[in-house]
């Protein structure tokens, strides 16, 4: 079960990169500018982040399973669809139901996770649903295009989307295993007034702060970081490619150790805490003292495996400030904080380099960072005293 939850949390980051890698194919062929092509991204993030926020209710009303297969299925097929538009602007509805496949995985999944598996085992659980996401972005942009190269962007959309209702299909026949509940138990009535007080209690509101402010610091480096390191730095653009490389895997073998972490400790949130500051002193080191070539690799090796580590003690520490029956909603509505961070991240940065301060990006990332650590030091001191309380919701 852990094995499935974590391919399809692999088959939705693959798809959110199916897109921008063929963006250069697009552009060409349709003769738009990059702002309309960057414009699809934020409308796949805006709709994800909507969706998202609804389907923690669907999956606590309905369950995990169908919520999560047939948000597989839009994602895939939208992708599916996509190779057959006649003009760009087709595109962008087909983004927004992209989107709406994309928000279902993390209340599904972590429902599926939380109901099913040994709370000693939950940290290397959600060690693998982070390794199979990252996975999925390392993949994607060598797949989508490499294929793309060959056959054309529209075949490759089209076969992309086809092995995506392959891979749903497949995982429908294991349908048995994806269940957040247990057969026959009745499904909770919740009121939209509960679930607004639910989401107006403190460790709910600094969880979902905490999302929004991390991804706009992850988003950030992924974003623009090899840009940001040669204009600021004259790094050689093929080696700053490889510093964000660098950064993707030591957050991949960070993730790993991060499960071990998790499932050996119970201050989560210190944990978090710590990668947090090493990832932010790292990145203040990049912005503040002038990066050579050669320490730009290992350095964002070193700052992705430290956030990378922090990712399974945050997932405990939401679950930590989720109440019984409540999952799929509080992981929808603190998980859309990365749908807001990502749609807000890349307009924010490239205004920052349209301003010519590429340092600027760095250390503004370490700012961010900083503020994170804030927020999940203070979850942890909320739950202690919601948890001592008499009245705390259940």
């Amino acid at each position: 079960m852990i094995g499935l939850i974590g391919s399809a949390h692999c088959l939705s980051h693959f798809f959110q990169l199916v897109l921008p890698p063929l963006f250069p194919l697009l552009k060409a062929e349709f003769d738009v500018s990059y702002a309309t092509l960057g414009a699809l991204v934020s409308v796949f993030y805006v709709s994800s982040g909507v969706c998202q926020f609804g389907a923690g209710f669907a999956v606590d009303r309905f369950g995990a399973r169908p919520v999560l297969l047939g948000g597989i299925g839009l994602l895939t097929g939208g992708a599916l669809v996509a190779g057959l538009v006649p003009g760009i602007y087709w595109l962008f509805p087909l983004a927004a139901v992209m989107g709406l496949g994309n928000g279902v995985f993390h209340p599904a999944d972590f429902a599926v996770l939380n109901a099913n598996v040994n709370p000693r085992r939950l940290g290397h659980a959600y060690s693998t649903h982070g390794i199979g996401g990252s996975l999925g972005y390392a993949v994607a942009p060598v797949v989508s295009y490499g294929l793309a190269s060959v056959i054309g962007w529209r075949q490759a959309l089209i076969v992309l989307g086809a092995l995506g209702l392959i891979a749903l299909a497949a995982l429908a026949t294991q349908r048995h295993l994806l269940a957040s509940r247990a057969h026959g138990v009745e499904a909770p009535r919740h009121t939209l007034a509960g679930s607004m007080d639910l989401f107006r209690q403190s460790p709910i509101l600094l969880c979902f702060a905490y999302f929004a402010v991390l991804t706009l610091a992850t988003i950030g480096i992924q974003t623009f970081a090899a840009t940001a390191l040669n204009a600021a730095y004259a790094v050689p653009l093929a080696l700053a490619t490889s510093a964000l490389t660098a950064y993707l895997l030591g957050s991949t073998a960070g993730i790993l150790a991060g499960g071990f972490l998790a499932a050996h400790t119970g201050r989560h949130d210190r944990v978090a805490a710590a990668g947090l500051f090493a990832g932010g002193t790292l990145m203040l080191l990049v912005g503040a003292v002038p990066t050579s070539a050669a320490w730009a690799v290992p350095l964002f090796a070193c700052t992705g495996f430290a956030l990378g580590a922090t990712g399974p003690s945050r997932d405990m520490i939401v679950r930590g400030a989720t109440p019984r029956g409540a999952s799929g909603r509080v992981y929808g509505f603190v998980y859309s904080g990365l749908d807001l961070g990502a749609t807000i991240a890349p307009v924010a940065v490239g205004a920052v380099l349209d301003h010519h301060e590429p340092r600027a990006l760095f250390i503004a990332v370490a700012v961010c960072l900083f503020l994170a650590i804030g927020t999940v030091l203070q979850v942890g001191r909320s739950v202690k005293a919601a948890a001592a309380s008499p009245h705390a919701a259940d």
